[in-house]
Parts: structure tokens; C-alpha cells; sequence
């Protein structure tokens, strides 16, 4: 079955993937929907089921007119089933071993457990960051800033419903199974979890929510990218479309961020001490823990730097490289080498290692790479400000709980240093929980329209054409 380009908007689930001649699957999928929305109402944003939220659906997966805008309450969103269309006779493995040989478009055999755990931890980041970010709306700087909370929750729904249909249409009981988890595990809870650290961190605030869209979300797009390398041909394609909607997320963060730098800089210059936090404002020694904190815990979602699993994914074919056919040449990659800094005897000593075994750490600098750009960008307000303060990225070794320097205590610099040490910083260097009593004694919600919180600068446009005092969300 492949996907078609026109999508049924008037099924129970809108989908591309030919649900209407699938009864079994439709009658599975439809089985599950009340339970999803049974898991909305729980653990989605809460009070504000009632709100018209001025939402993009998809409808469509052509780059041209893909999503339709309007005023629509949350739980009547139309959570849809969406693949790229591909030609099948162009699907061909795009990595390891077999690259350049014909796509699988039913599972292999041999690659059932793998493809499984590979989707359902992928599944689970989705109904997690919901779970995170419940709460927000009630604090929220703006009706502009809470629509775009709402729109990220309910794509972040649509992504869970991409890896259901894939756990339902391909894996039989053991899929069905998994999406039926995949509602049971919580955000945070003792006894069950989310699959993934990152996403059992409290976001009860909107400078962890940019925090996480920066830096979170973006460790979704360089996964969601190496996925949809995928020589299994229906993940790769659901990812390809679930990047589409990703962009947005990462626009959340990244300008959201800016948006409290441009701020902050502001109420800096203001201020005749330059004390920002007495201006009510969220001074730059705080962004910059912030900034530590979200990053170290994203670049944990990678996984070890050095890795079998990552070298069977790649060699089998199931996960590439970011952007794999577009910037390498060699897509089985049996030779070569990768060199990092491993701690050896109280020290770091460069090693070389099997270039496949790498695979995450190469996926991780491309990721490194494009935060470095926003921190750019960021710093340029700084500069334009005439501000000397600069914000920076910490090193990769830093405040890890995954990988080979977990365990290990480094400074922000990426230096090696004693436990006592870190111990004696760590209050510098990351948020506590005094950092979230302030910024919860700031954040009052501002819902009149055209008006945004002191603590955040407006944003330089609006969505889809609309002015700033447009009604985002109608309260």
C-alpha cells in the first residue's frame, strides 16, 4: 500500500493511507481514538477544552497549501494519519550494508524488534512533552504565545498518532500493545515513566518551555531526519511529514528565546544597576542555566557516543545520517574512524573508534551545529544592544546521565573536575529550585489581546498574516 497525495478529510481519522479499504485497521485505530482522547482530557493542556484556538490543521501533504487555519476547539482538532507519497519503485535503502537495494515495505523478520523499539521510543517523546507543558497555559505572556503552546501540544498528538498507526498497521498484538502504553506512561511518575529522561523533567515554566522547544524538539528533528533514512519505507515517510511540522516547534523555541534576550536586554539598559530581575525581567545568568540545563539533558536523547545499537541501526539500514543521500557519498561507511576525548585514568585522551559505532555522536554534532547557529543569533541582539554579555552553549560533556561521560564531573568548559567541585558549582551552572520561584512570581498571564508580559519582547510578526492583537485564542 502506498500513500496517496489526496487525503480523506471526512473519515472518522483524516489519513492518506487507504484506512477506508483497511477495515481491520480502521476498526483497531477507531478502538483507540476514544482512549487517545480519554488521554487528552487527563494529561492535555488543562482548562482550556472550551477555548476556539486559532489552529493549523493538515490537510494535505503537498509543500503548497498543506494546512488549513482556524479557530478550532482543542479536543475537536482532527488528529490525522499522514505519509509522504513516494513512488515505490524509487524507495531503496539509503544506508548500511544494503543501501542502494529496494525499500521494505512490510517488516523484516529479522529487524522486528529493533524497528519496534525504534518507533515506540520515538512514540512516547510525543504524548510526554504534552504531559510537560500542561500547565502553561496558565501563565502564558500572551494569547500569541498561548495559541502557539496549543498548536505545538495537539502536532505533538498528530506525531503519536504517525508511530500508532505504524505500532498497529505492522506489529500485530505486540504494536497494538505498545500504543496501548503508550497512554499508561506518564511525564514524571515514579512507578511509570516516560521512556526517555529529557522527557520526565518538570516545564513549569515558559523559559523551560522555549528552553525545551529549542533544544528538545530540535533533538526531534535531527531523530525525525535520520529516520526518515529509513529503509523500512513507511517510517521513513511519516517522518519526512512529521518534519514538516516540526519546523514550527523549533520556531517556538528559537524565537521565543530571542524574544526574552531582546527583553532582558531592554530591562538591563533600563535599570540603573543593570539588574534585571529588579525590573522584573529574567536576568542573563538565568537564561544561561537555562540554556545548560535543557541542552546537556537533549543531547542525553542521542544516546552513548559510542554505540553497538547505533552501528546495527545504521548497518541494517533502519536509521541514517542526517540528510544521508543529500551529504555523503559513502552510505555503508565499513572504514573509517571517529576520534572523541574519553576519560582514561583521571584524564582525557583522544580515541579513535569504528566510525559506524559513532553514529550518534555524528548525529549529535549536527544538532551541535544548528544550536550554535540560534546562539548566534541570539548574541546578535546582545551585540546590537551594545550589551558585553554573550550566551554560549556548554560542552558536550557536560551534566551528562548518558554516554561515555556519564558519571564523570566536568565544568561548562568541557574541563575535568572533582565531584566536590561540581558539587560546590552546580547551583551556578543549572536551575534550582529557587530559579523557578522567581520565575513563577513573574509569569502572570497576560490574555488581553495585543499585550504581552513585561518579561518578553512582542513578537516581530504574526501567524499567517495575522496582526498582533489578533484573537489567538478566544477566552
Amino acid at each position: 500500500m502506498t500513500a496517496s497525495t489526496s487525503i480523506d478529510l471526512n473519515a472518522k481519522i483524516p489519513n492518506n493511507v487507504g484506512l477506508a479499504h483497511d477495515t481491520k485497521l480502521r476498526r483497531a485505530l477507531e478502538k483507540w481514538l476514544p482512549n487517545y482522547l480519554e488521554w487528552w482530557n487527563d494529561m492535555g493542556p488543562t482548562d482550556f477544552a472550551d477555548k476556539p484556538v486559532y489552529l493549523r490543521t493538515a490537510i494535505s501533504v503537498s509543500n503548497e497549501g498543506w494546512a488549513h487555519y482556524d479557530h478550532v476547539k482543542m479536543p475537536d482538532y482532527r488528529w490525522g494519519i499522514f505519509l509522504n507519497p513516494r513512488n515505490p519503485d524509487e524507495s531503496t535503502i539509503r544506508c548500511g550494508d544494503d543501501a542502494g537495494r529496494k525499500a521494505w515495505f512490510e517488516v523484516p523478520g529479522e529487524h522486528r524488534n529493533a524497528l519496534r523499539r525504534i518507533i515506540v521510543t520515538q512514540a512516547d517523546t510525543e504524548p510526554a512533552s504534552v504531559e510537560q507543558q500542561r500547565l502553561l497555559g496558565h501563565t502564558a505572556p500572551s494569547l500569541y504565545d498561548m495559541r502557539n503552546l496549543f498548536q505545538v501540544n495537539v502536532e505533538e498528538g498528530r506525531h503519536l498518532w504517525a508511530m500508532v498507526y505504524l505500532l498497529h498497521k505492522y506489529f500485530g498484538r505486540d504494536g497494538r500493545d505498545e500504543a496501548d502504553e503508550l497512554l499508561n506512561r506518564r511525564s514524571g511518575d515514579e512507578d511509570k515513566p516516560r521512556i526517555l529522561g529529557a522527557f520526565n523533567q518538570p516545564c513549569d515554566h515558559w523559559l523551560s518551555f522555549f528552553a525545551f522547544t529549542m533544544f528538545t524538539d530540535r533533538d526531534g528533528k535531527f531523530q525525525l531526519a535520520a529516520l526518515a533514512e529509513s529503509g523500512f519505507d513507511p517510517l521513513a515517510r511519516s517522518t519526512e511529514f512529521m518534519l514538516t511540522e516540526e519546523a514550527h516547534h523549533l520556531f517556538v523555541g528559537q524565537t521565543g528565546l530571542q524574544r526574552i534576550i531582546q527583553r532582558s536586554a531592554e530591562l538591563y539598559k533600563q535599570d540603573p544597576n543593570n539588574d534585571v530581575r529588579n525590573a522584573g525581567g529574567i536576568d542573563f545568568d538565568l537564561i544561561q542555566r537555562t540554556i545548560n540545563y535543557w541542552f546537556t539533558y537533549s543531547l542525553d536523547l542521542f544516546g552513548g557516543e559510542v554505540s553497538n545499537n547505533a552501528a546495527d541501526f545504521f548497518g541494517a539500514g533502519l536509521k541514517g545520517r542526517f540528510r544521508e543521500r543529500k551529504k555523503y557519498e559513502d552510505h555503508k561507511v565499513i572504514a573509517g574512524t571517529y576520534r572523541m576525548p574519553m576519560v582514561e585514568g583521571g584524564s582525557l585522551v583522544d580515541k579513535d573508534i569504528p566510525m559506524r559505532n559513532a553514529m550518534n555522536a555524528v548525529l549529535r554534532d549536527e544538532y551541535i551545529t544548528d544550536c550554535e547557529r540560534a546562539l548566534r543569533k541570539w548574541n546578535k541582539v546582545l551585540e546590537k544592544e551594545e550589551i558585553d554579555i554573550r550566551l554560549t552553549l556548554p560542552s558536550p560533556r557536560f551534566h551528562r546521565h548518558q554516554g561515555i561521560y556519564a558519571g564523570h564531573f566536568f565544568n561548562p568548559a568541557g574541563e575535568l573536575i572533582t565531584e566536590a567541585e561540581y558539587n560546590a558549582n552546580r547551583d551556578k551552572w543549572l536551575l534550582v529550585p529557587a530559579d523557578n520561584e522567581y520565575l513563577l512570581s513573574i509569569m502572570k498571564p497576560c490574555y488581553e489581546p495585543g499585550k504581552f508580559a513585561n518579561w518578553i519582547a512582542p513578537p516581530t510578526r504574526g501567524i499567517e498574516g495575522r496582526p498582533q492583537e489578533f484573537e489567538y485564542v478566544r477566552l
